[in-house]
């Protein structure tokens, strides 16, 4: 069974929609996407993941499933670093404040951290897998403990149009990991592909492996360069977001 993960492109968030360059992503990535053998489509209910699924639906001639649980993982926290200011964010911490607590480093005690835990955002993030385990044991993979039970074996490609966060909630349900690990160490452009396959080792018992993460080659086999949006600066002094 093979699970791509795509993020939406360059975002207008205030309009919930993308940006003209965001638009144009879509398109080169629809060009990628819509060749390929996919079993079924799920897209986020957010207006900028379906307009970066329209395209490729579109040129494919399918339809997708419009899943709650894959919009993007938006619990409000009180950032550590501004006294009393909410963020919408929960994962958009500075370095010198999360790394402070080892727990968060760790893939069941990460919840247990103040902040994560006055927000219920372990509830939250139980949710989602709930609702995503849901759907792989459609496909013959029950979750059994930290691997999946193989009840009936699958080759199925699966496409989800959704968010970099929301895409992290899944990968560290996959690999066993907290998700604040993969919130803080993984970047995934805009309209980036992440591809994750099963590992049968043993008879019935599989897991999962990532075989690329944030894959832009659909922009950069013709020349453009990824949006900035979820990167910071690459050195101090060079503003928020500018390269």
């Amino acid at each position: 069974m093979k699970l791509i993960l795509i993020r939406h492109g360059d975002p207008d968030y205030k309009n919930d929609t993308l940006t003209e360059t965001g638009r144009r992503e879509a398109a080169m990535l629809a060009e990628r996407i819509s060749p390929m053998d996919i079993n079924a489509y799920y897209v986020s209910p957010l207006g900028r993941a379906r307009d970066t699924a329209e395209p490729t639906l579109k040129a494919s001639g399918r339809d997708a499933r419009t899943c709650e649980w894959l919009q993007e993982f938006s619990i409000p926290v009180l950032r550590p670093d501004k006294d009393g200011e909410l963020s919408h964010v929960p994962w958009d911490w500075l370095p010198q404040d999360w790394l402070q607590d080892p727990r968060l480093l760790d893939p069941i005690r990460w919840r247990e951290n103040e902040v994560l835990r006055s927000a219920d955002v372990g509830s939250a993030y139980d949710s989602v897998l709930y609702a995503f385990d849901a759907l792989l044991s459609e496909y013959g993979y029950k979750r059994d403990g930290l691997f999946y039970r193989v009840e009936k074996q699958s080759t199925a490609t699966l496409a989800f149009f959704t968010h970099f966060g929301l895409s992290c909630v899944l990968l560290s349900h996959l690999m066993n990991c907290s998700p604040m690990v993969l919130w803080q160490g993984l970047c995934m452009a805009p309209s980036s592909v992440t591809t994750i396959y099963t590992e049968e080792r043993r008879p019935g018992i599989a897991s999962f492996r990532a075989a690329a993460v944030g894959d832009i080659s659909h922009l950069t086999c013709k020349g453009v360069k990824p949006s900035f949006a979820a990167r910071f600066c690459e050195i101090y002094g060079n503003g928020d977001r500018v390269d």
